[in-house]
């Protein structure tokens, strides 16, 4: 992981080396201080502006990558923001 990590760090050097979601990740993981941080339910829908069983729907969906940790929906920080980047295109 490291290595990969260094890797990446080295992108500057060869700018179409990587693809943007590679770079985003590394981005994030240098700037946010816990990019594995847990979201829940709440925290998607207050920053979506949505209410909780709109979201709720969100969270079963296919393509939004969350998990279920006992009967908790949740989904990391990162996943999120790649999860949300990816839509606006």
């Amino acid at each position: 992981m490291q290595n990969e990590l260094e890797n990446l760090t080295n992108a500057k050097e060869e700018p179409h080396a990587y693809s943007l979601k590679e770079l985003m990740i590394l981005n994030a993981m240098k700037r946010v201080k816990n990019p594995f941080l847990n979201l829940t339910v709440a925290d998607v829908a207050k920053d979506l502006k949505m209410g909780e069983n709109l979201t709720n729907e969100l969270f079963r969906r296919d393509d939004f990558p969350s998990i279920n940790i006992g009967k908790t929906k949740t989904i990391t920080l990162l996943a999120y923001l790649i999860w949300k980047m990816e839509k606006r295109q």
